[in-house]
């Protein structure tokens, strides 16, 4: 590549930057704007009274959207007002004096809230105590507040929950059980709990359950289980419409307790891997639609979800697959290692469309198509850092034939703040719809490459080819899918409804040091 286009790549690539920081400093003004206005507009005051908080008496407001107290001291009449808002408010209990062993009654002592703080991206749980030893004070208090939280519309009061005990270590249970199932207790969450015990458990069961009954669903488990669920709400939609050739966004909005290895949807909806965190989105009622992709094969729906990648990606999952016995960083390494030391391109037909079909023939050595960032510890600004949860459309990173060492240092980039996509060889797109056609089946069994081969430096010009009618492997929201054909994917805008709020950045741990 030339100097020039080398420099209109980095003036792209500086731009595409500079359009997402204008979009994150966008979303942020908007909320500081509103939190302002909010603030700001006088409202009408529901209750007025004496409550102590630690040691000192205060003034106490309540309004329809908030909780005020200003210390009252004699010096300083008007101190400094503390202020809680209600949307972050989860529960408010009776504060009562029990002897030991005593389970009911007592002397009232106040009320209590329970509400959350945020730090950065994580919520976390924590207490406002209003201390009244008035019995009639305290309960006239603690209705008025249950009653403004139940008029809260967005949060569930019952909820389908699946829980996937094979998930990574398996600690969904212990997750649930431990930080997920007290939050639920104390905001008054009803559920209805489904252990599953196989691949497609849950699929079955959505499609027979009432989901008249629930207010939301939730799924404890990796991004395999969520990719499952997510599939399984929009194919019930689309089956209750009646409606077999279009995609219908579900009624029922689902949450996602992390419990996985990777949790790539978790990350992008939540910016942290915590079970905490998304507990709280659920119970708080934060939504926040999202785009979904149908994936397809000669017109048959193949399934839904918001990620697929083929060569390397898929590639590497094969191999993971092998070792499932393996602790899930060391099946990582090993899985990347392995494939890396067998590097092979595609050879395929890539169509997509932003505005109207283009199509390209070549060799590639990874295709990839996300409709969301896919946030990850490992990645932290995403695999698709220029696309988001809802704008309607999807990345296509088609990374060309090229030598070893330029594909690692490509790999390497995405652990760092950017520069993944500015190699010659690497190209990306803003697409609604992709079509993969792969003209050869690259393989390889371990009988055919030398141990010569495998210190090779560069990747092979050409693919080896393979009897016809073998299928090809998939990574599909990081579950292995084997197609014999060509793939469609489309993007579906806000087809599904997550419990969470859009991010921009998830937080990042140190990851591997296999490449």
């Amino acid at each position: 590549m030339s100097e020039a286009e080398e420099e209109v790549r980095g003036d792209r690539n500086e731009e595409e930057e500079k359009k997402k920081e204008k979009r994150r400093r966008s979303r942020k003004k908007e909320k500081q704007e509103q939190r302002q206005v909010e603030e700001e507009e006088p409202e009408c005051v529901l209750l007025r009274g004496i409550f102590k908080l630690g040691k000192k008496s205060h003034d106490v407001l309540l309004t329809r959207t908030r909780l005020t107290w200003t210390p009252i001291i004699p010096e300083t009449p008007t101190g400094e007002p503390g202020v809680l808002l209600l949307q972050d408010v989860f529960a408010v209990k009776v504060k009562r004096r029990r002897a030991a062993g005593q389970q009911s009654g007592g002397a009232v002592l106040g009320v209590a809230l329970f509400y959350c703080r945020r730090r950065g991206r994580r919520l976390e749980e924590d207490t406002l105590h209003l201390h009244n030893a008035s019995a009639e004070h305290t309960h006239t208090w603690y209705n008025t507040l249950s009653e403004l939280l139940a008029g809260l519309s967005t949060r569930p009061r019952y909820l389908k929950v699946f829980i996937n005990p094979c998930s990574h270590k398996k600690e969904a249970v212990h997750i649930y059980r431990e930080h997920v199932a007290p939050l639920f207790k104390m905001a008054d969450v009803r559920t209805d709990i489904t252990v599953t015990e196989r691949k497609g458990h849950a699929l079955s069961v959505m499609k027979e359950c009432k989901l008249d009954e629930y207010d939301g669903v939730v799924c404890v488990g990796g991004d395999g289980s969520v990719a499952e669920l997510c599939h399984a709400l929009v194919l019930r939609a689309q089956l209750d419409a009646d409606s077999p050739e279009d995609p219908v966004k579900p009624v029922l909005p689902l949450g996602i307790i992390p419990a996985g290895s990777t949790d790539v949807v978790s990350c992008s909806v939540h910016g942290v891997r915590d079970p905490v965190t998304a507990a709280l989105h659920i119970v708080l009622g934060h939504l926040q639609d999202v785009d979904m992709c149908s994936f397809s094969s000669h017109g048959q729906l193949v399934r839904f979800g918001f990620s697929a990648m083929f060569g390397f990606g898929a590639q590497s999952l094969v191999q993971a697959e092998k070792k499932r016995w393996m602790p899930s960083s060391r099946r990582r390494e090993y899985a990347l290692v392995k494939t890396l030391a067998r590097l092979r391109p595609e050879d395929c037909q890539l169509s997509f469309l932003p505005e109207s079909w283009t199509t390209n023939q070549g060799l590639y050595l990874s295709i990839s198509v996300m409709s969301i960032p896919c946030l990850s510890s490992h990645a932290p600004r995403g695999l698709a850092p220029n696309t988001s949860l809802a704008n309607g459309s999807a990345e296509l990173i088609a990374v060309g034939n090229t030598s070893r060492s330029e594909f690692i240092k490509h790999l390497k980039r995405y652990n760092s703040s950017s520069g993944q996509f500015s190699f010659s060889f690497v190209e990306t797109h803003t697409v609604s719809a992709v079509r993969i056609r792969p003209r050869l089946l690259s393989a390889w069994s371990e009988e055919e490459e030398s141990e010569e081969e495998q210190e090779e430096g560069d990747s092979k010009t050409t693919p080896i080819i393979q009897s016809e009618g073998a299928a090809f492997p998939w990574n599909m929201d990081g579950e292995l899918v084997e197609i014999p054909n060509e793939v469609l994917v489309r993007v579906h805008p806000r087809l599904i409804t997550l419990y969470g709020e859009e991010v921009d950045e998830a937080e990042s741990t140190v990851s591997c040091s296999c490449i």
